[in-house]
């Protein structure tokens, strides 16, 4: 049986204010940061957790968050760069909906989509404060003609090729969804967030905390971004990470950090 190979996929990079990063914390002024899926392939099929932005969406709907990402930064120039093909991937693991982490679902059309159940209610019907967050609902077809009829839009006539309605397992609680390949609860950013500890052969385990934690700063000194539901949540949700890490004696890799980004392996290159 082969190693699990895990590849970071760069998904390009968008701006926000230091502010939002480091809530009542900044300093402010505008912050770079980068977007990166994660590949997995395993015995038990091919992972990708998270999907990245889809940059006319970014330009249409948030313009302000100045997205740069060239053709080999798309999902779909991604994964080709791992040497994979978006049609090989069976399962596409969402740590939430938010537009920046599954703005590439709809190009995995064959795979079964993993999320947590409170996360797949919350985007339905959102908050205010975080309508932008779930912006492109472009992952589920069937729930973005609802939104779309909710706020009385015109619903568009897709070609045949985007009427499609995922397959989706819902889950909730701890779950090892493949041997070594662990999702941790750490709500608080979003109703049901999931974060992603891997097991590998040859190197300490690697923690993805996804938007649990931005930047390794507020890891360190559990700084939660202004881009919460439920902000007493996000801070245990930051202490649930470290304690696993001190526990599993886990690489931490978080999720919008350029300086922590550039010393990141990324595909063709993998970790295993």
């Amino acid at each position: 049986m082969s190693n699990t190979k895990v590849f970071i996929l760069d998904g390009g990079s968008l701006v926000i204010d230091g502010f939002h990063v480091y809530w009542n914390k900044g300093p402010g002024g505008e912050v770079r940061f980068p977007v990166y899926s994660v590949l997995i392939d395993h015995a038990d099929g091919l992972y990708l957790f998270d999907s990245g932005f889809d940059y006319d969406h970014v330009m249409a709907v948030l313009p302000f968050e100045k997205p740069q990402q060239t053709r080999e930064q798309t999902l779909l120039g991604a994964i080709e760069k791992a040497g994979y093909r978006a049609e090989d991937i069976n399962y596409v693991i969402n740590s939430h909906y938010h537009f920046d982490h599954c703005g590439g679902n709809k190009h995995l059309k064959e795979a079964c989509t993993v999320c947590h159940a409170n996360e797949f209610g919350q985007c339905k019907c959102p908050q205010p404060f975080e309508v932008l967050g779930y912006s492109d609902m472009t992952f589920h077809p069937d729930m973005q003609r609802e939104k779309l009829r909710r706020e009385g839009k015109e619903i568009p006539v897709s070609p045949d090729s985007d009427i499609w309605t995922p397959k989706v397992e819902l889950l909730t609680g701890n779950q090892e969804i493949a041997k070594g390949m662990h999702l941790i609860e750490t709500p608080g950013h979003t109703a049901g967030h999931y974060s992603l500890l891997i097991e590998l052969a040859n190197r300490r385990p690697m923690l993805f905390t996804a938007d649990a934690c931005y930047t390794r700063k507020g890891f360190d000194e559990e700084l939660i971004p202004s881009f919460h539901l439920d902000p007493v949540k996000a801070v245990q949700s930051v202490r649930r990470l470290k304690d696993v890490a001190l526990k599993t004696n886990a690489e931490v890799f978080v999720s919008h950090d350029l300086e922590q980004f550039g010393q990141y392996k990324t595909a063709p290159a993998y970790y295993e």
